[in-house]
């Protein structure tokens, strides 16, 4: 039996993926959340196989959430979900230590087969999202542009994308802003680029926006 946990601060969501992973005969639903808070609270009592972690969820963001968790609970597995641009967010908590990313737009089906693989150890993205991103099944990594930034830099670029200041960026991801400074200018180099303007253009190529 495939014991699951979901993290996500929508009751509705909550029970629709319950509803869902409760039709297979090896899926347990053994809790659910809506915090992050709640969600380390809960894994001190309970041991899930597979925490489904929604991206958005509050308190800490996913990101820095799947990074805890998996120092904390070396052993569980992490799907992540969200409804934001996939291709970025996927890679960005492959590359943090999650099994698997959905997106909340993926069909219904999607979401048990999910778990299955992801129970096993093995990585799980939708073909169609592995045919954007280049990812390549066989080495289990990404073949594109996003290859030369760490998750890190992918955050703060995403960041300053959607206009966010330094200060801003800084409180976003728990970093000091000098330190926001330094990814600053590591992406211009990275990206070869020498302003603002021309680093937000490369964002935009990215699909970041």
């Amino acid at each position: 039996m495939i014991k699951v946990l979901i993290a996500d601060n929508h009751p509705i969501v909550r029970l629709g993926i319950r509803q869902v992973l409760e039709t297979s005969s090896d899926i347990e639903v053994i809790a659910d959340v809506s915090t992050t808070e709640e969600l380390f609270k809960t894994l001190k009592d309970v041991n899930p196989d597979v925490v489904i972690l929604e991206m958005d969820i509050p308190e800490i963001n996913g990101i820095a959430t799947l990074r805890k968790l998996k120092k904390e609970n070396p052993d569980v597995k992490v799907l992540m979900y969200s409804g934001q641009s996939e291709d970025v967010y996927a890679l960005s908590t492959i590359r943090a230590g999650a099994f698997g990313y959905l997106s909340k737009a993926s069909d219904i089906d999607y979401i048990i087969s999910a778990v299955r693989k992801v129970s096993e150890g093995n990585m799980f993205i939708t073909n169609e999202l592995a045919q954007r991103l280049a990812f390549d099944e066989g080495t289990q990594k990404p073949r594109r542009f996003f290859r030369k930034l760490s998750t890190r830099e992918v955050e703060v670029l995403k960041l300053l994308a959607s206009g966010k200041r330094n200060k801003d960026v800084a409180i976003g991801l728990n970093l000091n802003e000098k330190t926001v400074s330094t990814y600053k200018a590591r992406l211009m180099k990275k990206l070869n680029v020498d302003n603002m303007v021309d680093l937000l253009q490369q964002a935009k190529a990215l699909e970041l926006y």
